[in-house]
């Protein structure tokens, strides 16, 4: 790692060497190829600085590369008077001070001879391979991308399905703004306002996914200049008027140093600048500023371990402003960023903010996925980075021992996987341009382990399609930090939360509708894939409930065990009505199950009702005269029933339930849970058993978890029909 790509206050240093760098590369260019026997210095700068990042890095590929795009673009001038090459030029070398890998380099200097010039790809291919040709033709596809105005919806799509195929390519594209950004001053104002207006839309969000922070801060201040100029004024002036805030900055620094080197932990102390959108915003949320506002302290070092070390001698030696602290070492952002948050205040009052993280974290945290080296290299070559939190589908080892593929992270699969599922391009780009908006991510914590990164705001049914996908479908409730919890409950960052689903085997034996999403889930949904899933399972059952049974004729076969007031399900074995019917239902008051003595009793609407023989309300319906209905039994393999658990209320209470419920082989068809009275609970589960001589065997299981004092089946007051 370079120096420089360690030292974070270089960035603003680094953005005006890089524009004195191709003024320099601009007449360079204009002298044409060098000698066969060194690289042109145009290119030969580019190399100098991929060979700090990668010492042993081929540049033969970059030669020739670079030859054939002088050759091809020769003639071509761009809008501030420059040779066209230079653009390139200037793309590559954002590119290798990012780090960026030989091969991504190749094709930035490629990246826009097929579109105008008289190149081919398959030219191209053959002097360059098929990576570096795929990587081309990606980021020709996304140049024949019209934004329009706003990024039109369905041109957007067709440049995400080209960048999901390999992120390299929106590598090159962020690169490439980048520099159109730095040099949109020779363009209409209009032309500018529009251009600044997609780039913070669409790319900077992008930037931020992809964790490439140096390109997305610089991206901010220039729109930020473009779109607010009054306000950028004033953050500058504001900036400028404080300039003795290093002095201040660099003063704590010292006694950090200072600090570290008393504790023997080898580690550099940098100042980190606030880039200007970071200032304007942190003026508009703090009001006056402090001198060590205007940036902030990170401290570098070389393992893990360290990272902590750091923390404990500067929480020991300072005073820790608790709320401040942040994790994102043992907890990575979904973008792969790592480091740890802290703030501490001096013997003064002073408060500064700090960063702690390894040179290799930092290298990630600047680059992002352009860090990753070549994604297509052998695992063994060392190309992957070792910050790779390998969380699924975020990179890391595939279920299959093979290494998952970090050009395609689970973010990135997400929203193709969301396009895929939303035909209407107008309701997938207002759905995206949602979840690109939100400028801060939670960290939720999976109760079987593994971490969700949701947008703030997200709620346990953005958590369930997180998690589940289709399968959150059939979700009736959650745990949020071991309590019980409605499906709309807004989560926190560090929360843990356990998603509980019915069972598919239940699912797939049951013919009731309501074993999917209400309409009330879309006023709890904040992320597309939640929207996007339950709007379609809403647009494909409109009626919200299966249409009722048929009615049958001659000796009907009941369903046993389904909730009162639900058509029985004719087609299951189970009772059998001797004389002729309409339709037949098992009692909700008395949930009966074979091998229950039973028997039936007409209601309003020719419907027949069966209870077990000692509910109360056969004693009711006999007292009214009412005409029973002989029924028996049919040739049953399986039941339902409902259960009613009474229990003092504690920790982990459900978890254990539902756990003695799976452990007798019974299925949750449904589950509601009373509020707590007196510390007292009482749970409601509708169960599908494989065989109904199992009832007494489960209700002994559930009576067995601690806290359970009684298990019972259900006896609701029946109404007379």
């Amino acid at each position: 790692m370079s120096a420089e790509a360690a030292n974070p206050g270089a960035h603003s240093r680094r953005r005006g060497r890089s524009r004195i760098d191709l003024r320099r590369l601009g007449r360079a260019a204009l002298q044409g190829p060098a000698a066969r026997h060194r690289l042109p210095d145009a290119i030969g700068h580019v190399a100098d600085v991929h060979r700090a990042h990668h010492p042993d890095a081929d540049l033969a590929p970059l030669h020739r590369a670079y030859v054939l795009a002088e050759s091809s673009h020769r003639g071509q001038f761009r809008k501030s008077g420059e040779p066209y090459i230079t653009h390139p030029l200037a793309v590559t070398l954002i590119l290798a001070e990012l780090g960026a890998e030989t091969t991504t380099l190749t094709a930035s200097l490629l990246h826009d001879t097929v579109e105008d010039t008289d190149v081919t790809l398959d030219q191209v291919e053959r002097e360059f391979g098929a990576e570096v040709a795929y990587i081309v033709d990606g980021v020709t596809k996304l140049e024949k991308v019209d934004y329009g105005a706003a990024a039109e919806p369905e041109t957007f799509r067709k440049m995400l399905v080209a960048t999901g195929d390999d992120v390299r390519v929106m590598s090159i594209k962020l690169a490439d703004r980048l520099h159109n950004m730095r040099t949109l001053g020779v363009m209409r104002p209009e032309k500018q306002v529009r251009i600044a207006k997609v780039t913070l839309d669409v790319l900077i969000p992008l930037a931020e996914r992809l964790g490439v922070q140096a390109l997305k801060t610089e991206l901010e201040d220039l729109v930020f200049a473009i779109l607010h100029p009054a306000e950028y004024e004033r953050t500058r002036a504001l900036i400028a008027e404080n300039s003795a805030a290093r002095a201040v900055l660099d003063a704590v620094a010292e006694r950090f140093r200072a600090v570290l080197r008393d504790s023997g932990i080898a580690a550099e102390v940098h100042i980190r600048p606030r880039h200007f959108v970071s200032v304007h915003r942190f003026a508009a949320k703090r009001g006056e500023l402090r001198g060590t506002d205007f940036g902030r302290l990170l401290v570098l070092v070389g393992e893990d371990a360290d990272c902590y070390g750091v923390l404990g001698e500067l929480h020991t030696c300072f005073t820790p402003v608790v709320s401040e602290f942040k994790d994102f070492i043992a907890a990575p952002k979904f973008n792969l960023y790592q480091s740890l948050h802290t703030a501490v205040a001096g013997p003064d009052g002073t408060v500064a903010e700090v960063l702690i993280r390894t040179h290799q974290m930092h290298r990630v945290a600047e680059a992002g996925v352009i860090a990753l080296g070549n994604p297509y290299a052998p695992a063994e070559s060392g190309a992957q980075d070792p910050a790779d939190p390998g969380a699924p589908g975020d990179g890391g080892d595939g279920a299959d021992g093979e290494r998952a593929d970090p050009t395609r992270p689970g973010w990135l699969s997400r929203l193709l996987a969301w396009q895929e599922a939303t035909p209407d391009s107008d309701a997938f780009w207002t759905s995206l341009r949602a979840d690109l908006a939100q400028d801060r991510e939670i960290a939720v914590f999976r109760a079987d382990g593994g971490t969700l990164g949701l947008p703030a705001g997200a709620t346990c049914v953005d958590a369930a399609y997180a998690q589940y996908g289709q399968r959150a479908h059939a979700c009736i409730g959650a745990r949020v930090n071991g309590r019980l919890a409605a499906l709309g409950t807004v989560l926190k960052d560090g929360d843990t939360v356990q998603l509980l689903l019915v069972d598919d085997e239940a699912r797939g034996a049951s013919r009731e509708a309501a074993s999917g999403p209400s309409p009330d889930w879309l006023d709890h949904a904040r992320t597309p894939a939640a929207r996007i899933a339950i709007t379609a399972w809403l647009d494909a059952h409109p009626e919200g409930a299966a249409p009722p049974a048929a009615t049958p004729r001659g000796p009907v076969p009941v369903a046993p065990g389904l909730p009162g007031g639900a058509n029985a399900l004719i087609d299951l074995p189970g009772a059998e009505v001797t004389a002729e019917a309409a339709t037949v239902r098992l009692a909700g008051c008395c949930t009966p199950v074979p091998p229950d003595a039973v028997t039936g009793f007409p209601v309003r609407g020719g419907v027949v009702t069966v209870h077990r023989q000692e509910c109360p309300a056969v004693t009711r319906m006999r007292s009214l005269d009412r005409e029973p209905v002989p029924v028996r039994w049919g040739e049953a393999t399986g039941c339902r029933v409902t259960l009613v658990a009474e229990s003092f209320g504690r920790p982990r209470l459900l978890a254990d339930l539902t756990e003695a419920i799976a452990a007798e082989g019974a299925a949750v068809v449904s589950a509601t849970v009373e509020p707590p009275s007196q510390q007292r609970v009482r749970h409601t589960y509708t169960l599908r058993l494989p065989d109904a001589t199992g009832l007494p065997s489960l209700m002994r299981a559930m009576r067995g978890v601690p806290g359970v004092y009684d298990v019972s089946r259900t006896q609701h007051p029946a109404a007379t029909a």
